[in-house]
């Protein structure tokens, strides 16, 4: 398996932990930022999008639910979609 697609299937991995509430923002955060493998094997648009969802998920983790406007939820359901589409895109 190449490094890329262990980079992100260790994303999707954090991102599903985040979604059963054992895992952190920081953690999710610090290893999506440090996929120098799978960003470089990706079209540059992708490392855009991850980095602003990223920006949006740690801005969240600072405030509760309800004072922060960007959804935990919705911004995991975001990067679950952007998983996704790197994942097709990793195979073709």
């Amino acid at each position: 398996m190449s490094a890329a697609r262990q980079q992100l299937d260790a994303i999707a991995a954090r991102i599903a932990a985040m979604r059963n509430d054992a895992g952190s923002v920081t953690t999710l955060s610090d290893e999506a930022r440090a996929s120098a493998e799978l960003l470089g094997a990706l079209p540059p648009r992708y490392g855009e999008v991850l980095l602003s969802l990223l920006d949006r998920l740690e801005s969240s983790a600072l405030f509760s639910e309800e004072s922060c406007s960007f959804s935990q939820k919705d911004l995991l359901d975001n990067l679950q979609v952007w998983v996704d589409k790197a994942r097709g895109q990793l195979v073709s």
